[in-house]
This record gives structure tokens, sequence and C-alpha cells, in this order.
């Protein structure tokens, strides 16, 4: 581990300005009036202050032991001058960043709004003690990478065994025009989450435009709500390496490919709203003449996320290349269960089961799909072959198709597009279902009779009379007032 480069917080340099508001963020505030730079390794217990605006310069590190406080309204920009510069919260140290809706705290570019694009920093990256299902020594994509701060071998994150271990706070916080490749295909996510416990807490948290994955979780068994993935450079939400955590009331949209600054990595042809794996990489177990790539863990500890209550919204036709975009994509031996959400306009189609050891799983009710909803998808399962096992006869039955129709615009949901050309607003994007819509009452609002669903989902996940992200009831929104959508 590299030592801090300098002392950090009031040693570094404090430039003070004049408050103003930017217009481009919400629920933010007035901008801070103060800026200091953090870099290298923190090595003391430190607290943050909302009137200051950090620029995380190079990998930041909080070391083993410490905790990071982060107050509600702050706002860190990553350091656009020094290649993927991001927050790492190593393995035993906390990260407290308790955000209000109101005032939400922020990871952005430091470039100037209108100027900013997916990968003009890292990302935020939390490192835990829970268990994962690689053997071997597996660190984080790129964090040995030549950056100041980097960590000589890199960052590890298998190995652990405590599912119980806590990370710390994650509440109101987004993560905008993140992404940054630090090598070929060694992209940094905007949330990395590496075999996190469930002592961690994660809610209330956005997405932005970032160049890579929006939420990836490797491992562990943290639970995580009310999370919000816009315009993804690759996977909405990606598990893989025997993840077991529960997430409830997702949305995730991709109405376009925003481009990338040059030089910063590139956009994948293929985002999907859920890309998970039961394992991947070297480290995985196979069985005896098995595919090692699409086998998953053998022992039992293949990937058994629960994904309740998602709202997951494609391109439609003519964005995405021909043979991407999939609302989910599950293979190389996952389990786990997904029920009670909504796949709408994936150009290549709502689900496909792409091996036949995540087939097994199904077969065996390791792998459970109930109560979903397909709507103006090209199409809602595999035709069918060698290597496709996600067709009607074996999983139509979890599925309400909707006959026709559109899912924005009123069609389900009050989400409306502006005219061709023109970008969504965070007025238009009311994922909130219309009166009456099906959606409203087609969940499964009990887990009775559903011994596999009743366990897995455990106290955490609720049952739900309705299908998709939002309550159709709810009288507000809860993901009003601290997201955004902007595209630069």
């Amino acid at each position: 581990m590299r030592s801090s480069l300098r002392p950090l917080a009031l040693a570094a340099t404090t430039l003070v300005a004049v408050a103003c508001s930017d217009s481009s963020s919400t629920g933010t505030g007035p901008v801070a009036t103060g800026a200091a730079t953090l870099s290298g390794t923190i090595n003391v217990d430190r607290t943050l202050s909302k009137d200051t605006v950090y620029t995380l310069s190079g990998f930041v590190n909080v070391a083993n032991g410490r905790t990071l406080t982060i107050p509600a309204g702050t706002r860190l920009v990553g350091d656009t001058n020094v290649a993927g510069s991001s927050l790492f919260i190593l393995r035993g140290a906390r990260i407290i960043a308790n955000g209000t809706a109101a005032a939400p705290i922020v990871f952005t570019s430091a470039r100037s709004p209108g100027n900013r694009k997916p990968g003009d920093w890292g990302g935020l990256i939390l490192v835990g003690n829970g268990r994962n299902n690689r053997a071997g020594t597996v660190v984080i994509e790129g964090s040995d990478a030549a950056v100041p701060g980097g960590i000589a071998g890199g960052v590890q994150y298998n190995g652990g065994t405590d599912d119980n271990d806590n990370s710390g706070v994650l509440r109101y916080v987004r993560v905008e025009f993140a992404g940054y490749a630090v090598a070929l295909d060694q992209e940094l996510n905007s949330f990395s989450m590496g075999a996190i416990g469930r002592g961690t807490t994660m809610e209330y948290l956005q997405s932005m435009a970032g160049l890579d994955d929006s939420f990836e979780f490797w491992g562990g068994a943290v639970n995580a709500r009310y999370l919000v993935s816009y315009e993804s450079g690759d996977d909405h939400f990606d598990t893989s390496e025997g993840y077991k955590g529960k997430v409830q009331f997702l949305i995730g949209l991709q109405s376009t490919l925003l481009p990338p600054r040059a030089g910063t990595g590139s956009l994948s042809s293929d985002p999907q709203g859920f890309e998970v794996d039961g394992c991947n990489g070297s480290g995985c177990t196979a069985p005896p003449g098995g595919n090692l790539q699409s086998s998953g863990a053998t022992d039992g500890n293949w990937t058994m996320n629960v994904f309740s209550n998602f709202t997951l919204v494609g391109t439609g036709p003519g964005v995405v290349p021909a043979g991407g975009g999939y609302g989910a994509v599950l293979r190389r031996g996952t389990g786990g269960v997904y029920m009670n959400g909504i796949f709408a306009r994936w150009p290549s189609q709502a689900i496909t089961i792409r091996d036949t050891t995540t087939n097994n799983r199904l077969l065996v009710d390791s792998l459970t799909l109930s109560n979903i909803y397909s709507i103006e998808n090209a199409a809602t399962f595999d035709a069918g072959s060698a290597t496709t096992f996600g067709t009607a006869a074996t999983i139509g039955s979890a599925f309400t198709i909707a006959p026709g129709g559109v899912a924005l615009s009123g069609g389900v949901f009050q989400a409306t597009f502006p005219a061709a050309g023109q970008v969504p607003s965070v007025a238009t994007l009311n994922w909130q279902p219309i009166a009456g819509a099906p959606v409203n009452t087609i969940g499964l609002n009990t887990f009775a009779g559903k011994p596999n669903i009743a366990a897995r989902a455990g106290t955490f996940i609720q049952p739900t009379s309705f299908v998709g992200a939002v309550d159709p009831a709810a009288p507000t929104r809860w993901y009003e007032g601290w997201t955004v959508y902007y595209r630069n």
C-alpha cells in the first residue's frame, strides 16, 4: 500500500470563491465556498465539510481501520487532469456518506456543466471482507495502474469470509460521469462493490452517465434499495462471483449511448439492464469436463442475488447495434430471484438464459422468476438453441406480456420523452404507473406458499401488489428531489 503523497484536507491548498448556484444540479443547494484536494492514502479518521469542494486527485485510498465521513450536501469532483482519479474505501475501512433528499452527496467530473462526458474520472470503489467464489488473488480492475495513489499489485477483494462485514453507509449519493478505463478492458465503474458485507447500508443512490457499469457487485452480501441508473456505458446492474445480496426498488434507463471523451475508454455495444454471472474469470471452479467460463461455481457459492421491484427501460430500436441490449442476461451458472419487475423497450429481448448450468439452476428452483411484466421489447424470450434456454416454455409462466402498446407517454408509465433530438429531463421521467395500468395489481403480494422466495427474500425484501420500482398509490415518488438527468 502506498503511503499518502501529501497531507490531506486543511493542509491541502484551499481556494475561496463566491458561492453560487449550479443550475444543472438538483437538491445540492449553494455551491461550496472553499476548495481542497484529496490524494494518496487517508491514514486517520477524517470528516469533510459540506462548505468545501474536494478534488480527488489520483487514487485516494481510505486505509484499513479508518473512517471517512462525508456530510450531506458535500461535492467531490474527480480530477480530469489525473487519469482515473477515484475514491477507494479499502478493506477494513468505512465511509459514512449520509446525504439527504434535499442535500445529496455528489461525486462528479471536475469539468463544468455542459463540458462533462462519461469517463471523465474513475468512480467510487468499496472493498469488504465478504465471501467471493474465485480462488487465488483477484484485484479490482485497474487498481494496480500507474496512477498516483495506485497500490502495487492492485486492491484484492476476494478471500474474505465475513458476509456481515460493515463498510459504512451510502445514503443519498450520486456518482456522475465516472468510468474511466485505466487500461484496455480495465474500466472503473460508477459504484464498485468488491465483496461488501450486509452490515453496510446502501440506499438512495444514483449513477448518471457512467462509461462502464453503473452498479457492479463482485461477491459479498450487501443489501441495497432505491437505486437509479441513467444512461450507462455498459450494464446498469452487474453482479457476479457469488454475490448474495438483496436489492429492492431499482430504476434503469437507457435512452441513448453517450459518447465518452477521447482516450477515456469505449462504449459497450450491448448495454444490459442486468448482467449476472455465477462466476466469471480465473479462479472459478468448473464441473468435470465443464467449461470454466460457462459453469459458475460448483460448491453452492454461485451468485444468488434477489432483485425485486425493478423498472428497466431500454433504448427501443435503432440505437444499440444489432444483437445488443437485453433487459437481463443470466449466465455462467447464476441462480437468484427476479420478481415484481418490468422490462420495457429492450431492442434484443427482455431476458436471455445463456448456458446449461444456469438453466439447470432454473430447473431445480435455484433460479426463480416470478411476476414480471414485459412491454414493447423486440422479444421477451429466447427462441431456444444449444446456448440459450430462457424460452417461453421454460419461463413464460413468470411473465405477463403486454399485447401491444407503448411503455412510455401514458402507456404504462407517466414518463414521457420530448420530440426526437431533444433530451429527457427530471420532469419528464416520471416512473409512477398511470391509473388502471395492469402493472398496478399483478405483483407477488405475499410470499406464503413460496418457501424458496420467502427464504431468499428474508425480511429485507417486502412483497408488493404492484410490479416495478414505484408504488402507483404513493403520494410522493422516492426518486424525486435528489436524482438528476443530464448528458454533459
